[in-house]
């Protein structure tokens, strides 16, 4: 059996446990009782280790968490540790992810309140925000790219797949664009704080208060008291000027346009990443917008929120040529004989028709 390499094994102790192998001894016995990369990663993340540094990993390593179960073309896990910065220092007031991404605890105050001052490790199988299946296929379209890397983000939010898709272009010498659309004001807000933190500039970034759809016109999108609290809004479309009237005099809602997404890309020939996670309306926006995809965008990155629109979207992009790359799917409760989502699925299609420029 031909085993992995000493150098291997030491990135693996770097990565996943943020120290050195305790000895050359115990370098050796890796590299003698583990065949593949995978072997090595699962013999790391199920030890007593890892786990007392990673909480949040609460399943066993062993494929048992379903977010291990997912359908890729190539190694998700190792593109994720390709990309990983290997040595990364704390940054007072702030989250640290494994590209070197900070983020404030205030986007997601729930849930990362204690954990500003704190890096994380490579997030396997997953972490608060994203699984294996979203950073490899994000990072993966990273990879595709060119010279330059430009990504668009529909329901950017704070800007996430914005900030680690570009921090990680940037990581590895390329230029870099990002276009984000957020409905909610407060959320916007925070996506220009955070591509400020991370060091993009004015000239690379262009951010839309707005819905993308197919078409103009106005949307009604909910209004948080406390920002950051929700990140699950859906807009309302067609209202009737009386339901708008109303819905505005409560002060729950605001009026947002509702933007073409041939307009929300338009200063750029090419997209390399475009990331929707837009509550429900994925496959909609897709059927739309087909023909603008198939012109212009190289990877699309979709978070899908029931199996009809996964199936719509497996129906349209084969069809059109697309080819499919990742997939996990959403994860669901059956409650009264009805499926609940509990966790978005992902799609990761590559558009096979343009080329890195």
């Amino acid at each position: 059996m031909q085993g992995i390499t000493e150098d291997a094994v030491v990135w693996a102790y770097k990565l996943l446990l943020d120290r050195e192998p305790e000895s050359e001894h115990a370098i050796r016995n890796k590299c003698e009782a583990l065949e593949t990369l995978r072997d090595l990663r699962l013999d790391i993340i199920n030890s007593d280790e890892y786990r007392s540094r990673n909480k949040q990993a609460q399943a066993p390593a062993s494929g048992q968490s379903p977010f291990f179960h997912y359908a890729a073309t190539f190694d998700a896990i190792g593109v994720m540790y390709h990309h990983a910065v290997a040595s990364l220092e704390e940054k007072p007031g702030y989250l640290v992810n494994f590209l070197g991404v900070v983020i404030d605890p205030k986007f997601f105050p729930a849930i990362l309140q204690d954990r500003s001052g704190r890096v994380e490790g490579v997030p396997i199988p997953a972490n608060w925000h994203a699984d294996i299946a979203e950073w490899g296929a994000a990072l993966r379209a990273v990879d595709l790219s060119g010279k330059r890397f430009v990504i668009a983000e529909l329901g950017c939010g704070w800007g996430c797949w914005m900030n680690n898709a570009g921090v990680a272009a940037r990581s590895s010498g390329r230029e870099v664009k990002v276009i984000g659309i957020e409905g909610d004001g407060d959320h916007l807000q925070f996506a220009r704080e955070a591509l400020a933190a991370n060091g993009f500039d004015d000239t690379q970034i262009e951010l839309h208060r707005g819905i993308a759809t197919f078409q103009s016109g106005v949307a009604l999108f909910p209004r948080q008291e406390i920002p950051g609290s929700s990140w699950g809004s859906e807009p309302i479309f067609n209202a009737t000027d009386e339901q708008r009237q109303k819905a505005i005099h409560t002060g729950h809602y605001d009026e947002v346009p509702m933007m073409p997404l041939a307009e929300v890309i338009a200063s750029e020939h090419r997209i390399d990443l475009l990331h929707i996670d837009i509550q429900g309306g994925e496959a909609d926006l897709v059927e739309q917008n087909l023909a603008l995809l198939n012109q212009k965008v190289a990877y699309l990155l979709i978070g899908t929120h029931s199996k009809q629109i996964e199936g719509r979207l497996y129906a349209m992009l084969l069809d059109a040529g697309w080819h499919l790359e990742m997939e996990r799917p959403a994860l669901f409760d059956i409650v009264g004989g009805q499926p609940r989502i509990r966790v978005d699925g992902v799609q990761g299609w590559r558009n096979i028709t343009l080329l890195p420029e």
